[in-house]
């Protein structure tokens, strides 16, 4: 039986990671019905992944206390998380990634600030074409001023950011070993989200998890599975396929979270989120295209 070419394998690998974050939202609502908050659900998934990690590489926490230049990514990497994850259980999904995907306009300035990339014609034209694309989503009817309207708008805004921030961080750190960059990663997340949830629930905002019951601890070993399965199938494609090929592979992200979010969560898109979801697309297509 013939076997597919290894481009073939990194490409379907890719696909997977895009599918399980697509789809990550529906354990993340699963848990909060339950009564776990997606700031919990993140900080337990998160310190579980990187007590892997820790347990595999057991000096990778030594190399993170001692390189401060992996703090920032820390940070920027737990922020992403914490808000992406609490964005999708609490608003609507689509429009969430959506906004979420604004993420190659704010690489493109914080490169230009952290790293000195100059800000050509083509990089100001997809930041233009991209949040245009966002004032459409954003846009109510009847409204003067496209804004967001509500918190899982701005945590998603704020995510992609974050998320935008990282990937200039991972740019800069690329002497790093992969184990190292990882677990800062895994680090942040159960940080960040740790801290926000242990706040939140002292001032009476957020609940404490209940005890431990079998239908969310299986909840949490099930994202802990995505998010492990995932960040191997990344790691094989992305090593495999050019950049600007995993850029555009890894869009079929806005794709499943768009068609899970209709046909399981019963959401419904309109024509505003719809045309303005293409120009958000279209700016991260050209920043796939100009990466070449």
């Amino acid at each position: 039986m013939p076997t597919a070419p290894p481009a073939a394998r990194a490409a379907a690998a890719l696909l997977v990671n895009a599918l399980l974050w697509g789809l990550c939202w529906l354990p993340f609502r699963a848990l909060q019905e339950q009564g776990v908050h997606g700031l919990w659900a993140t900080a337990l998934v998160y310190a579980a992944v990187g007590a892997g990690v820790l347990a595999w590489d057991p000096a990778v926490a030594q190399r993170l206390a001692r390189t401060p230049s992996l703090w920032p990514l820390l940070l920027a990497s737990g922020i992403t998380n914490a808000c992406f994850n609490w964005a999708v259980t609490i608003g609507d999904v689509v429009r969430v990634v959506l906004l979420f995907y604004l993420m190659p306009a704010w690489a493109a300035l914080f490169a230009r600030l952290v790293l000195g990339e100059p800000l050509r014609l083509a990089v100001v034209l997809r930041v233009a074409i991209a949040i245009a694309g966002a004032a459409v989503v954003l846009k109510p009817p009847g409204a003067p001023w496209p804004m967001p309207s509500a918190p899982s708008d701005w945590l998603a805004i704020v995510g992609g950011m974050s998320f935008a921030m990282t990937n200039v961080m991972l740019r800069r750190e690329t002497a790093q070993q992969e184990s190292t960059l990882a677990f800062t990663m895994f680090v942040g997340g159960c940080a960040v989200a740790g801290t926000l949830a242990a706040v939140l629930t002292a001032v009476g905002g957020i609940a404490m998890p209940p005890l431990p019951a079998p239908g969310w601890v299986a909840g949490i070993l099930g994202l802990v599975l995505m998010l492990g399965v995932g960040n191997l199938c990344l790691q094989y494609g992305a090593s495999r396929l050019p950049a600007n090929v995993t850029s555009v592979v890894l869009l079929s992200e806005v794709l499943f979270a768009a068609l899970s979010a209709v046909l399981i969560g019963g959401e419904s898109v309109s024509a505003r989120t719809l045309a303005g979801g293409a120009l958000i697309l279209v700016a991260a297509l050209l920043a796939v295209r100009d990466a070449r």
